[in-house]
C-alpha cells in the first residue's frame, strides 16, 4: 500500500489543472511530490499515455505558475505514473491565477494577507524587522542602559543605531528599532504562576507595549520569585535552583528572537509546581524542519536584526545553539526538555528537577510568599489555606532551616523568602 498523502505528498488520478494549485504550495514552503495515475484510495490505476501526460504537466506549469518554479518529472511506463517533484523556491510568492497557496496536512489552501505578505519578504530576501518602522518617536534607555554595560557603548548615537541595525540609511527606524525601544505597540509576554490546577491562578503579569528586552528582564524576575531558592548551609548562603536558570533564560531569549513579531499574539510563560511552559508565537521559519530544529544544528533566524543585537548583548547565541543549551542545562538530571513544533507556535516545556525537600505543608506556605514581598502571618495562613496554629509551626520550620526570614516582633510581625 501507498503512503498515505501529506503535507508533501498528494495523488492525482489524472492530469487536470486543479494540481497548479499544489505545486504553488510546495513551490512557496517547501518540497513535495505530486503522483500522478493514483486515485484517491492510493491504488495505482495508472494513466492512458504517461509520456504525454508528463509534458502536459510540463507545460500547465509553465503556463500556469508565475515565476516558474524548480521541478522535475519522473515517468514510469511499466506503473504507467507520473511524479512530479518541486522545490521550494527563492523567488517567493509562486502563483497560481494571482493567489498563492500552502499545504495543511494532505490538503491545498489559499494562504492569507499575513501570510502573502511574509512570502513577498522572503521573495525578496527581506525579514520582518527591517521593514520601516510605523512609529519615530522612539526612545532607547533600557538598550542604552545595557549596551553600555555589556560593550560599553555610551552614546547610542545615529551611528551606533544604523550599525545595529536599527536605522536605514535615510535614518529611518526599522521594525527591529521598534521591538527594542521602551514604549511601541508591539505584542509581549504573559506570565502565569498556576497552582494544582490552571484554575488556581497565584501571580500574573502581563508586560506589553515595552522593549523585548523589558520582557526578558521581567520573565527572569519572575522566575528567580518562584524557582529559585536560598539556604543558608553552614554559615554560608547557597542558591537552589528548581529549574536551571540557563535553561530558561535561553528558552525565554529564544522566544523572542525567534517569535513573528507580526501577529498580536503575546509569549505565554505557564508556571507549575513541576514544569515551565513558554508558548512562542509563529511555527517554524520556511525551510527549517521539526527534525533540524529539534536536532539544534542549523539556525534559521526569524528576526536576524532583533537577534543580533541580542548577541551582542550576550543573551543569545548567534548561531543556532539554543536547543542545545536548554539541553546542555540538564545534563545529569532524571528528566529533560522538550519541545513541540505546531501549527502556529513553538512550545518549550522545562520540568522541576531540583527539590528542597519541603514537606507538604511547607511546600504550601512557600508558595503562597512570594519572593520579596513581607506578608503576615494571617496574609500566608490565607494563601495557604492553613489555619492559624498550623501556620505558625510551619513557618517556625521555615525559619529554622534558613528559608525564611522573621521579621519584626508582636502584631507587626512580617515574613519574607530567604
Amino acid at each position: 500500500m501507498l503512503p498515505r498523502e501529506s503535507a508533501t505528498l498528494e495523488y492525482k488520478e489524472r492530469v487536470s489543472p486543479s494540481f497548479l494549485k499544489t505545486v504553488s504550495a510546495f513551490a512557496n514552503f517547501g518540497m513535495g511530490r505530486v503522483v500522478f495515475g493514483v486515485d484517491d484510495d492510493r491504488r495505482v490505476v495508472g494513466l492512458g499515455d504517461p509520456v504525454g501526460d508528463a509534458l502536459r504537466v510540463e507545460n500547465a506549469i509553465n503556463d500556469g505558475i508565475d515565476p516558474r518554479p524548480d521541478f522535475s518529472l519522473q515517468v514510469d511506463e511499466g506503473a504507467r505514473i507520473v511524479t512530479l517533484i518541486v522545490q521550494e523556491g527563492a523567488h517567493k510568492p509562486y502563483l497560481c491565477k494571482g493567489r498563492a497557496y500552502r499545504r495543511s496536512d494532505a490538503s491545498t489552501v489559499e494562504v492569507d494577507k499575513l501570510e502573502y505578505g511574509r512570502l513577498v519578504l522572503e521573495g525578496s530576501n527581506l525579514y520582518f524587522d527591517q521593514l520601516e518602522a510605523v512609529r519615530e518617536d522612539l526612545s532607547f534607555d533600557l538598550l542604552g542602559q545595557k549596551l553600555a554595560a555589556a560593550i560599553g557603548v555610551a552614546d547610542l548615537d545615529s551611528d551606533v543605531l544604523r550599525t545595529l541595525g536599527l536605522q536605514d540609511r535615510q535614518g529611518r527606524y526599522t521594525k527591529a528599532a521598534e521591538i527594542l525601544a521602551d514604549a511601541n505597540s508591539m505584542a509581549g509576554t504573559d506570565m502565569v504562576r498556576f497552582g494544582e490546577t490552571m484554575s488556581e491562578m497565584l501571580d500574573r503579569e502581563t508586560v506589553a507595549g515595552v522593549s523585548a528586552l523589558r520582557q526578558y528582564d521581567a520573565a527572569l524576575e519572575m522566575f528567580e520569585r518562584y524557582y529559585v531558592l536560598e539556604r543558608i548551609e553552614g554559615g554560608l548562603r547557597r542558591r537552589h535552583e528548581l529549574v536551571p536558570y540557563e535553561a530558561f533564560r535561553e528558552a525565554m531569549a529564544n522566544a523572542l528572537t525567534h517569535r513573528t513579531w507580526d501577529v498580536a499574539a503575546h509569549i505565554t510563560v505557564s508556571m507549575f509546581p513541576d514544569r515551565i511552559e513558554i508558548v512562542s508565537p509563529g511555527s517554524l521559519p520556511s525551510g527549517l524542519t521539526e527534525e533540524d530544529y529539534l536536532a539544534g544544528h542549523v539556525s534559521m533566524l526569524r528576526n536576524p536584526t532583533l537577534a543580533g543585537v541580542f548577541f551582542r548583548l550576550d543573551i543569545v547565541e548567534k548561531f543556532g545553539t539554543g536547543i542545545m543549551r536548554i539541553r546542555d542545562a540538564y545534563e545529569g538530571a532524571p528528566i529533560g526538555p522538550s519541545f513541540s513544533v505546531r501549527t502556529g507556535s513553538v512550545a518549550v516545556t522545562l520540568p522541576v528537577v531540583k527539590s528542597v525537600d519541603l514537606s507538604g505543608a511547607e511546600e504550601a506556605v512557600w508558595s503562597a510568599m512570594a519572593k520579596g514581598r513581607r506578608l503576615t502571618r494571617s496574609e500566608i495562613a490565607e494563601g495557604a489555606g492553613f489555619g492559624k496554629d498550623k501556620t505558625i509551626r510551619v513557618l517556625n520550620s521555615l525559619v529554622a532551616r534558613g528559608l525564611v526570614e522573621r521579621l519584626g516582633v508582636g502584631p507587626g510581625t512580617r515574613y519574607r523568602r530567604v
